[in-house]
């Protein structure tokens, strides 16, 4: 009598009994300790609220970004150029 028709039942109890365990006071206990040692024991984490300070980074960042786009232009056009008034240019007053 030591094959799946003892197991079944013995899997059956230890199941039930393991449930009842783990939904009193010990399963309680166990589930705050999880809790306590979580890393957002306190909440989530917030969202930086410094909104003011990244819109103003963000704003820079493109108007330095427009001035790379003026001077790379600005570089495509001087060098579709022919070479002699390319040469012509460089040299004016």
């Amino acid at each position: 009598m030591s094959g799946p028709e003892v197991l079944i039942p013995i899997t059956f109890f230890v199941s039930a009994a393991a449930a009842i365990i783990f939904r009193g006071p010990i399963g309680k206990a166990i589930a705050e300790a999880i809790r306590r040692a979580s890393p957002w024991a306190d909440g989530p984490p917030q969202p930086d609220l410094d909104v003011e300070r990244m819109s103003g980074e963000l704003e820079e960042l493109r108007h330095r970004l427009a001035e790379l786009e003026e001077r790379q232009d600005f570089a495509e056009r001087l060098l579709a150029q022919p070479r002699s008034r390319t040469r012509a240019i460089i040299d004016a007053p």
